[in-house]
């Protein structure tokens, strides 16, 4: 019989949506190592890149789940199509009895649609639409049809994924917008969901290593540490996979119920779990912002 400890999600029910790269792809991949059947969404597969145009495919991310001892499943899903939204809840709900434990909202696409240093009355307002249609909206709709089926079963939990844990100004109106908006959505969440026993909460990774974030700086994970010349905060990035042992911490924790309506961090709920990044490092951004005086979002 397998140990329930070395897989405390054996058996368990998620959907990362946005799992395409970056904290999804993270997430799914610990989740899957933690033994859930993850559904692995997002808008590009193998032969259908996304506009963002970059390799990464959710089969690929599938696969990885599986090879981590879960169940990789990908399904593509354009998340601003309502129908497309629905029809994977009802997938679920087929293939898996009504089953649903975790919801996790990573979809972002704001890449190229950020213009950084430009007031928001200069910058183009169809990118700025674009922007909040694929980080709030897709996040509302995604919600709107997985709750139900944690509802009909009594319990669940959604964790919506951003960028800061406050309410602060991130540098760019719109970006803070698209970034803030998850906060308060899981806060709000909280209190509508609370009769029916369901968690909401928010997590936010702090200097993320991602496969863009890397070729921004030419670099590779295994010579990370070269774009440090570039960018000296560098040296406290966590892998993707570090905020997925953080959300595959809070799945597994039976007083998850505690935090609901809760912003956290990666950092910080290491620092409650006990989970190291898998390069062995512990980063700490909140600890290293405080340090070098960064503002702290």
């Amino acid at each position: 019989m397998e140990n329930k400890t070395l897989k405390p999600l054996a058996g368990k029910i998620a959907v990362v949506a946005g799992a395409t790269r970056g904290a999804g792809r993270g997430i799914a991949v610990m989740l899957g190592a933690a033994g859930a059947t993850v559904y692995c969404t997002g808008r590009s597969v193998r032969g259908g890149a996304s506009d963002i145009n970059r390799s990464e495919t959710i089969d690929e991310t599938a696969e990885m789940v599986t090879a981590r001892g879960g169940i990789g499943i990908p399904v593509r899903t354009d998340h601003t199509r309502e129908e497309e939204v629905k029809a994977l809840f009802e997938r679920i709900a087929e293939e898996q009895q009504g089953r649903l434990d975790l919801l996790v909202n990573d979809i972002w696409g704001g890449e190229q649609l950020t213009h950084w240093g430009t007031p928001f009355w200069e910058q183009p307002l169809g990118d700025a639409l674009l922007m909040q249609e694929r980080a709030v909206k897709t996040h509302l709709i995604t919600s709107y049809y997985g709750a139900p089926l944690m509802i009909k079963r009594g319990g669940g939990l959604i964790i919506e994924i951003t960028d800061g844990s406050t309410y602060n100004y991130r540098g760019n109106l719109y970006y803070s917008l698209a970034k803030i908006a998850p906060i308060h959505l899981a806060a709000a969440m909280a209190e509508e969901l609370r009769s029916s026993n369901i968690t909401a909460l928010a997590v936010t990774p702090g200097f993320l290593r991602s496969e863009q974030m890397l070729d921004h700086f030419g670099v590779g994970e295994d010579n990370w540490r070269d774009a440090v010349a570039q960018e000296p905060h560098y040296i406290e990035s966590e892998t993707p996979y570090f905020v997925g042992q953080a959300i595959a911490a809070l799945a597994g924790d039976p007083n998850v119920h505690e935090k609901s309506g809760c912003a956290l961090t990666s950092w910080d709920l290491s620092d409650e779990y006990g989970f190291s990044d898998v390069d062995g490092r512990q980063p700490h951004w909140g600890n290293y912002a405080k340090k070098q005086g960064l503002p702290i979002n």
